[in-house]
């Protein structure tokens, strides 16, 4: 426990930290990897331009500055980062390196003396050691199951299809021919790639697309016009070919029973981990299941087909999806049912039952268009479960 003129001392830094914002984790980060450029093979350098890493980390520190005194209500965070850390295969030594470089880093840009500094190594210790507990058990609990492994295993590409203009799949199977792991609908795999082309390895987690199987994982990738990772995916990684994947990770994942109505709500490339939801209840729902989707236009939706015939599985399921903007090959209640932005008011009795609990994965505004129509409609924030696909961002 840490005592209280720590806690004293490191809650009244939290205003100064939101001042500077991003800036001090911008100053972290181009600290430690001057220091220590082999985490250049573990960071994902593209988040790192683009600042979402950055504003991540800051987000992180000043809610542990402000929250220090609770720690109990940062406890669901601390979950979400330690499975990400997990599928990145973080290592105690790796804390050890990084709560050296904040220290220096809190030092440098503010000079607080020695006190604040000696608070803030006592304070980020007890964190470190609760990620770095945590994080074993984690680990101890993946390899201990049927197929499971702790860091990274060899896959081969078994299949490799496309799913749309934008989306391809890749389902992978073990080069030791042993079964794998399973999951729980909704989480993710991490993936590991480091060719000759990449300046450093890349490690990218990807929600896993179908139902759990015993021997292969699918995941289904967008393209991203600026996206290192997708494009090599897209071009270069063909049947055949091996990678290195870390187990299956995540937070967010299915928690309903065969009771519970359910709605899964999507957009875009986020339909992945709602399509592993849904194969797994298809066939085996004893309630209300809905399936809504937003996309571009039939270009970019992907599955359609494959979505339309498990929904047809099940007489409680039903399916509504929007095009944004349908082209005109694009048919009306066949391959769509709305156009225009989603507007979950047309679906009857979406938001009647309070039992029901709501899946959202998509990008970040798009979630957080939902999320604010859900609760205006008088859900329960507790009902509504979400996935952002890298750094984590709040979205109510």
């Amino acid at each position: 426990m840490l005592s209280p003129k720590t806690i004293e001392i490191v809650k009244s830094t939290a205003p100064l930290l939101a001042e500077t914002g991003p800036a001090l984790t911008a100053h972290f980060y181009e600290r430690m990897f001057k220091h220590n450029p082999e985490l250049k093979n573990i960071f994902n350098m593209s988040n790192q331009f683009t600042g979402a890493q950055r504003e991540a980390l800051f987000n992180a520190v000043h809610g542990y500055a402000a929250n220090i005194d609770n720690i109990e209500v940062l406890l669901p965070v601390v979950e979400k980062i330690a499975q990400k850390h997990v599928s990145f295969n973080i290592t105690p030594e790796m804390y050890a390196i990084v709560g050296e470089n904040l220290l220096a880093t809190i030092d440098e840009m503010f000079n607080p003396g020695k006190e604040v500094i000696d608070a803030w190594a006592e304070a980020y210790g007890l964190l470190a050691n609760v990620f770095i507990t945590r994080e074993e058990e984690i680990y101890q609990g993946k390899e201990s199951t049927q197929g499971g492994w702790r860091g990274t295993r060899e896959f081969t590409v078994l299949t490799k299809t496309k799913e749309s203009d934008v989306i391809t799949s890749f389902v992978f199977a073990p080069v030791d021919g042993e079964p794998v792991t399973g999951y729980k609908p909704g989480q993710y795999i991490g993936i590991y790639l480091n060719p000759e082309q990449f300046e450093h390895q890349e490690i990218r987690q990807y929600s896993l697309s179908s139902a759990p199987k015993t021997n292969t994982y699918r995941i289904s990738v967008k393209r991203d016009p600026q996206g290192l990772v997708s494009n090599y995916l897209h071009d270069h990684l063909n049947v055949g070919d091996t990678v290195k994947l870390a187990p299956p990770s995540g937070d967010f994942f299915l928690e309903a029973s065969k009771d519970t109505p359910v709605a899964l709500i999507s957009g875009g490339v986020g339909l992945t981990p709602m399509l592993s939801m849904l194969e797994t209840l298809t066939g085996e729902h004893d309630a209300d299941i809905h399936w809504i989707h937003a996309t571009e236009n039939g270009q970019h939706h992907a599955f359609g087909e494959h979505i339309d015939n498990l929904i047809k599985q099940n007489s409680r399921a039903t399916r509504n999806v929007w095009y944004r903007d349908p082209l005109a090959s694009d048919k009306v209640a066949e391959d769509y049912d709305h156009a225009g932005m989603i507007d979950l008011s047309v679906i009857d009795g979406l938001t009647d039952d309070a039992q029901r609990h709501f899946y959202l994965c998509g990008p970040v505004g798009f979630m957080q268009a939902v999320a604010k129509q859900l609760v205006s409609s008088g859900v329960s924030k507790g009902s509504i479960h979400y996935e952002c696909f890298g750094p984590h961002k709040v979205i109510d």
